[in-house]
């Protein structure tokens, strides 16, 4: 009989404790969804966050992009509307230069946490627009190379933006 009454309080204080936990949480989800006239602050979401850093890191990437830009090819630079986030935590934002989205196109890795630009990826098209060939000037093949896989209008263009012809 004395186990009877045990288990019997037992259950009674199991269940007395699950009555005031439920209507601790439902006390709780009705201040939730009544401000009671308090400003309720919206949190931003991961990908809002993400846009706003990129937009404010616009002009370091432009920054980047001029810097690279040793002949003076770029005219405008065309950011896409669409940030990711990848699973590493970068924030990642792609444009274009010159209204040439399949040619002249680039990415850029952004750090959040540091506000810089991680590192930066360019089209070949825009990569060959950037090359130093002073740099090959004891070996005029590489350029010559190149120029010889272009078509006469290829190499037209290509020699025209790096401002080696008008």
């Amino acid at each position: 009989m004395k186990n009877t009454i045990k288990v019997v309080i037992i259950l009674f204080t199991i269940v007395i404790i699950l009555i005031v936990s439920l209507i601790i949480q439902q006390d709780k989800k009705e201040k939730s969804n009544d401000s009671g006239g308090e400003t309720v602050v919206k949190e931003k979401n991961d990908q809002e966050k993400a846009e706003e850093f990129a937009e404010k890191m616009k002009p370091k990437i432009e920054e980047r992009l001029h810097k690279k830009d040793i002949h003076h090819f770029i005219e405008k630079i065309t950011f896409k509307k669409k940030v990711s986030i990848s699973p590493m935590g970068y924030v990642t934002v792609d444009g274009y230069i010159n209204d040439d989205a399949e040619k002249f196109y680039f990415s850029a890795s952004l750090m959040h946490k540091s506000n810089e630009i991680g590192s930066m990826s360019f089209s070949p098209e825009l990569s060959y627009r950037f090359k130093d060939w002073n740099k090959y000037k004891d070996e005029p093949e590489i350029k010559e190379n190149y120029l010889n896989r272009l078509s006469e209008k290829e190499r037209e263009q290509y020699l025209k933006d790096i401002g080696e012809i008008e």
